[in-house]
């Protein structure tokens, strides 16, 4: 269906999502006007909602869980917008941790198309990301959720969600990414996730060293309290999550794996202070120890159990994301397979491994081979059915490159799977001492996705099968408190 074709009142949830997706041949389209333009058009819901902004390099799915989990607990109903999705679209579109039903779905994509079109001829088309932050804001003020916590999609001064100022304006860190856009320098790009804060504001931020410096100038200009939030004690590492010690709770038991959740821990802290300091919502130190030690963030170090296997799911889809879980690996990997009772003798792990063609293969594997908790692990590579998807056959070279006492050979420690079923059914099967090991699955969130959807049969989950679908007609939306 394409962009400008349907000014229909009802779509099927199939088709709103290809609708949409259609919109991304529009690329990434920085600036604020068309967000602004499509908001005014529907009476601008996004006025109604009060909340944290969440901008940073890398982190922000995690604040984003954490603060959203306190909340709960604290008994707020909470809107909020993780992305990637893993599964189903609908995950962008969180209430409660419970995505957007697909008849909501569609009903709000049917409203916001034709607003887009007419936004189209003056200012050009709305690309899909700026479309999803108008249906996200129209859903959340018309359910009349009590605190929003968003994460900028891209830099934060242009970013679609800039549109909003929801009270708090929270950086979890700077680092070099997305450069053709946001520039060549951490300064450069600490300038852009600095504009999230604006005059009124609360601020947070976990940045550090050049970056700190152009936050706090931002946070002065703009006549804002802002908090600077170091990484905090850690203090023990579980097979379920860490221990840390925050500030103003003491020892507090965080339900997200990964020695570098400790300052995403910290910030969330923070996060949920300067809220209440801006007099949103308030989660007490009980709140907030059960949100964190319940919060979870699918496919971020996720440790499920399938077929007898434990299998851990992290994306890992970038040099800096794959030496992060080459630490937590070694980390985690002798407690996983010690509580599967294993001995000295403990089963090797499998990983099983798949990238983008346009990501840095080489140096992904690179950060992945200095984790020891691999040194005996079979490595299955596998290539996923999009276009950029980089050819199993250069993952496993790039692994025999690597380390060179790994072969692609009969001994089959290293193994070009090319269909993504057949190697995970391979993964899953193991075969001599892999046979108990658990299962890594890691190289690109499409991967964990793929078989995430798999292994998991969620409800929530599931969309409808394009033939069970009716023409949807839906009751009055709730109105905005």
């Amino acid at each position: 269906m394409g962009a400008s074709g349907t000014g229909s009142a009802h779509l099927t949830y199939a088709a709103a999502v290809a609708a949409l997706q259609e919109r991304g041949r529009f690329g990434i389209r920085l600036g604020l006007g068309r967000t602004r333009a499509m908001l005014r058009a529907i009476g601008d819901p996004q006025l109604t909602l009060r909340g944290a902004l969440v901008a940073g390099t890398n982190g922000k799915g995690s604040v984003l869980a954490l603060v959203a989990s306190a909340f709960r607990a604290a008994g707020y109903r909470v809107g909020s917008t993780p992305k990637p999705h893993l599964v189903t679209y609908r995950e962008r579109l969180m209430i409660d941790g419970r995505p957007i039903d697909p008849t909501t779905f569609a009903r709000l994509v049917a409203e916001i198309l034709p607003v887009a079109d007419r936004v189209a001829r003056r200012l050009g088309e709305p690309t899909e990301f700026e479309l999803l932050t108008a249906v996200l804001f129209r859903w959340f003020a018309e359910s009349g959720i009590d605190v929003a916590v968003v994460e900028v999609g891209l830099g934060g001064r242009l970013d679609a969600t800039h549109v909003w100022d929801g009270g708090v304006a929270v950086i979890t860190n700077v680092d070099l990414d997305h450069m053709a856009l946001l520039g060549p320098t951490i300064a450069h790009i600490a300038r852009e996730k600095a504009a999230i804060i604006e005059r009124g504001d609360v601020a947070v931020t976990g940045a550090d060293g050049e970056a700190l410096r152009i936050v706090r100038r931002r946070a002065a200009r703009m006549g804002v309290p802002l908090t600077e939030v170091a990484p905090p004690p850690l203090l023990a590492i579980e097979r379920d999550g860490i221990v840390v010690s925050l500030q103003g709770l003491g020892r507090t038991f965080v339900g997200l794996r990964g020695r570098h959740q400790a300052a995403n821990a910290a910030v969330a802290n923070a996060t949920l202070d300067a809220l209440a300091a801006a007099g949103i919502a308030r989660a007490g130190p009980k709140a907030r120890r059960e949100g964190f030690a319940t919060a979870s963030w699918p496919g971020r170090l996720e440790l499920l159990r399938a077929r007898g296997r434990d299998v851990l799911l992290d994306g890992a889809h970038n040099p800096a994301g794959a030496a992060s879980l080459a630490v937590a690996l070694d980390d985690l990997l002798p407690l996983i397979v010690s509580a599967t009772g294993a001995d000295g003798g403990a089963p090797a792990p499998t990983l099983l491994m798949a990238a983008m063609g346009d990501k840095d293969v080489e140096g992904i594997v690179a950060a992945l081979a200095r984790a020891g908790a691999l040194d005996r692990a079979r490595i299955i590579c596998t290539r996923l059915g999009v276009p950029r998807a980089a050819p199993a056959e250069r993952l496993a070279a790039a692994w025999a490159a690597v380390d060179g006492r790994r072969t692609v050979d009969e001994a089959r420690t290293i193994v070009a799977e090319p269909d993504v079923g057949a190697a995970l059914e391979l993964a899953l099967g193991g075969g001599s001492r892999w046979e108990d090991g658990p299962l890594v699955v890691a190289g690109s969130l499409y991967l964990v996705g793929e078989v995430r959807a798999r292994l998991v049969d969620d409800p929530l989950l599931r969309d409808p099968e394009p033939e069970d679908e009716v023409t949807m007609s839906t009751p009055a939306p709730r109105r905005p408190r």
